[in-house]
């Protein structure tokens, strides 16, 4: 009996490709420290709400960015939640913790730390903002939130501020 050849015989060329395809080498590794907070409110019910901002990537996380020569954690996450949310009357309450994410920008890999604060929100907190590079800004309730979040770091450390909340009487 004469041997069949494999029905996928004559795609493989297509897929070579893919396999064959190399990753640029890292050429260096760069330490970004950044830090943000988990911002709440209560609403007229007296419900915590969480203010969350989704990326140019849709996922939805939290406010932050780089800690700028001079400033600590804590002034970085008050200034970030007022560059991307619009929020500029805000306390930071506590920190909650740090987060470590990688990864790579062309030839360069990426540490980031960020350092997470607690931050109740005050004043006119409808008055959100939206900055250009964002698609969505949104007061979530505390669960819908949790549901949200892309990053299951930020979610953990979202369960610790509840705690704190209520522990406080927020």
């Amino acid at each position: 009996m004469p041997m069949q050849k494999p029905k996928f015989d004559g795609q493989i060329d297509k897929f070579k490709k893919y396999f064959s395809r190399k990753k640029q080498s890292i050429d260096e590794v760069v330490r970004e420290p950044t830090a943000g907070g988990i911002v709440f409110r209560r609403n007229k019910k007296g419900d915590v709400e969480i203010l969350l901002i989704q990326d140019a990537k849709d996922r939805w996380t939290i406010p932050k960015g780089h800690i700028e020569e001079g400033e600590t954690a804590q002034e970085t996450a008050l200034r970030e939640i007022g560059e991307e949310a619009g929020i500029t009357e805000a306390e930071a309450v506590c920190w909650l913790g740090k987060i470590h994410f990688r990864y790579r920008r062309v030839s360069t890999l990426v540490l980031m730390t960020t350092q997470i604060y607690l931050v109740k929100a005050l004043g006119d907190t409808d008055n959100i903002k939206k900055e250009e590079w964002m698609n969505g800004i949104k007061w979530f309730k505390f669960h819908d939130a949790l549901e949200a979040i892309e990053y299951e770091d930020i979610g953990k450390l979202m369960l610790l501020a509840m705690k704190k909340i209520r522990q406080q009487g927020l």
